[in-house]
């Protein structure tokens, strides 16, 4: 499925359209480029978790993707201890710290076969989004084009929309498909995209990919002259043997393109705002030009702890997966045991789900999740808060511990009795 967005975001629910008009128009007059956005869904998902929370429920949150477990206590001692330094507070290097770039380049190295240079080929930001953004302002501008995978995850899209490009969506569940239709749209498409997003393990779908894919997709790249983004935020969770791959692990990758990852799901460091982007020299380099302009880099006391985890947190790390691993099985199996069939995501905090078939055609996704809420308390994401191609999906984060995730599984058994009534 190809989809160009130009002027609006187009959501298929009334549900979705009526958020919009609540949050339109400013009263100001502001840009184009923020007139073209479409309301911020999650905002709304958490307002309306907050109001039913304020009035004494117990919502169990299955909606954002969120870690809820805390970092390890190393790193936490870390921080404590550089934080009461009374000269760590400067500003810091927008950059960031050279040594935590090196750790970074020793992890590609170790995990990915992939070999950087700290200082060209590296740059450390505040979490993924805002290198995605920034990456966005500083490769594309007004008439550019970039592919997005769809459903995305909001900011792929945002982020094109405010650097004023356009974005054309294409179904990444099937890639093969989707490489079919990358080339495609390459080939007929004047003028041809500037940009290609990917993201896997993908949010929200959980679909993974094997590095074949990404040779295919350098390939392309070659061929038809575009930059490549790769959002590997999920890469540290992974389940059932699945490794995800690097896109730059494939020869040529740097030539054409950059990688993003992040701290906040392997590590549970999502409120500490460390990301980091690798890759092509001058891709980085154009990133880093904006970033000197917007801010001072991430706090200097965050990104030692940070070194401090990469150093001493792989088996960390492998255990937050199997917990995930087991909360996936956990969620799994007990929506299979209330008759709802699911596919087991290999790889991600998310399972990506149809909506029962006692409800398909009855009930949109936004409804459908709006109801759960009100009904009995469970918050999960509608899948049209991922574009049209969500519509008919939800996605439920496994952020919540076990005996939490088996409540849902009994809240949400409740909701299925009362809808067939």
């Amino acid at each position: 499925m190809t989809k160009i967005i130009e002027d609006e975001f187009v959501q298929c629910s009334d549900s979705v359209d009526q958020l919009r008009e609540n949050t339109r128009p400013f009263g100001v007059d502001v840009s184009e480029r923020v007139k073209r956005l479409p309301a911020y869904l999650f905002a709304e998902l958490n307002k309306l978790k907050y109001e039913k929370r304020k009035a004494g429920a117990d919502v169990i949150d299955l909606g954002m993707g969120s870690p809820t477990d805390p970092p390890v206590s190393h790193v936490i001692d870390k921080l404590v201890e550089v934080v009461r330094n009374p000269r760590i507070h400067a500003y810091s290097h927008s950059s960031g710290l050279p040594q935590l770039r090196k750790e970074l380049t020793a992890r590609y190295l170790k995990y990915y076969g992939v070999r950087l240079d700290p200082e060209t080929e590296t740059i450390v930001c505040m979490g993924s989004k805002e290198a995605m953004s920034y990456l966005c302002l500083a490769l594309l501008g007004a008439g550019d084009t970039a592919i997005v995978p769809s459903p995305c995850f909001p900011a792929h899209l945002h982020a094109v929309m405010l650097a004023s490009a356009n974005a054309i969506l294409l179904d990444v569940k099937k890639p093969d498909e989707l490489l079919s239709n990358i080339a495609s749209t390459c080939q007929f498409l004047q003028p041809k995209p500037k940009l290609l997003i990917l993201n896997y393990p993908h949010n929200p779908t959980a679909t993974v990919v094997e590095q074949d894919f990404y040779v295919e997709i350098v390939r392309l790249a070659k061929r038809f002259g575009f930059m490549v983004i790769s959002d590997l935020a999920y890469g540290d969770v992974c389940f059932d043997g699945y490794k995800a791959p690097s896109f730059l692990s494939v020869n040529g990758a740097k030539n054409i393109g950059v990688e993003t990852t992040t701290m906040s799901k392997g590590y549970n460091m999502a409120g500490w705002r460390v990301g980091f982007c690798c890759g092509n020299a001058e891709i980085i380099r154009a990133l880093a030009t904006i970033k000197t302009y917007y801010n001072y880099g991430v706090f200097s006391p965050l990104q030692i702890a940070a070194i401090a985890a990469m150093r001493f947190s792989d088996r960390a790390v492998e255990s937050q997966a199997k917990i995930y691993q087991k909360r996936r099985d956990i969620l799994c199996n007990g929506l299979e045991r209330i008759g709802w069939q699911v596919e087991r995501p290999k790889a991600s905090m998310f399972v990506w789900q149809r909506i029962p078939k006692e409800f398909s055609g009855k009930i949109n996704s936004f409804d459908f999740a709006m109801r759960l809420l009100s009904d009995v308390d469970v918050l999960v994401s509608p899948g049209s808060a991922f574009g049209e191609a969500g519509e008919g999906y939800i996605r439920m984060a496994l952020v919540e511990k076990d005996d939490r995730l088996k409540q849902a599984v009994r809240q949400i058994k409740k909701f299925f009795s009362i809808g067939k009534k």
